[in-house]
């Protein structure tokens, strides 16, 4: 491995371990509080470079699940963050773009799903076609979305809270299944194979479960934990 992509590799885990931290505090923290909103940077910072020195990494392998899923987790956290600070309305440019990066990721995929399915093994990269449609339809949902929001005229605050939350907790759940789940010969191979390994994942979607359904109770404040 040359020092460029060595170098980039280090990036690549130094970001995904503070992203890991930063979120995991902007979760616990009181939601619209001031460690929730410095946690809620670090984890924006920290997951941009994470996901953008894991696309260059893997498309030096190549590797083009991986390389799609780091552009995929870029789009959600960044339309994630562009959420919670606007409050107008409408679309920008910015916001046009992300949707022009979803649907290339959702082609991508369905590209992607087609050559594994048509290979003799089944599989592009290592990976079968299902993986391949499973990752398609986040990236068909992102956009979807967008372009429902992008129409209207402004958004409430429960929708833009559910917008900026369940884009957030997806990105988190791609970071933590890749580092627990799919590094377990590398970081742990002494834990290869347990169930334990699938609990941060797993708690991830219990508490953006959690969140978008409280964020639908009648009389919850604005800003509330």
């Amino acid at each position: 491995m040359s020092a460029v992509l060595t170098g980039l590799l280090v990036l690549h885990i130094a970001g995904g371990s503070i992203g890991l931290v930063a979120g995991l505090v902007a979760m616990i923290g009181r939601k619209g509080g001031p460690l929730h909103a410095r946690a809620g940077a670090w984890f924006f910072g920290a997951m941009m470079l994470m996901a953008v020195s894991a696309a260059v990494l893997a498309a030096a392998e190549p590797d083009r699940l991986s390389l799609l899923s780091g552009v995929l987790t870029g789009y959600l956290v960044y339309s994630s963050w562009r959420t919670a600070r606007r409050r107008q309305g409408g679309a920008q440019l910015a916001d046009w773009a992300g949707l022009g990066v979803a649907l290339l990721c959702l082609g991508a995929y369905v590209q992607g799903a087609a050559t594994a399915a048509a290979t003799p093994g089944g599989e592009l990269d290592g990976f079968p076609a299902p993986v391949f449609i499973a990752f398609g339809a986040l990236a068909a949902l992102g956009a979807l979305t967008d372009l429902l929001t992008f129409l209207q005229p402004a958004l409430t605050y429960r929708r833009r809270i559910a917008r900026h939350l369940w884009r957030m907790c997806v990105a988190y759940f791609l970071a933590a299944t890749s580092l627990f789940l799919g590094q377990q010969d590398d970081v742990f191979w002494f834990m290869a194979g347990s169930p334990v390994l699938f609990l941060p994942s797993v708690a991830t979607l219990g508490f953006m479960a959690y969140w978008l359904i409280r964020n639908e109770w009648p009389g919850r404040k604005k800003g509330s934990a």
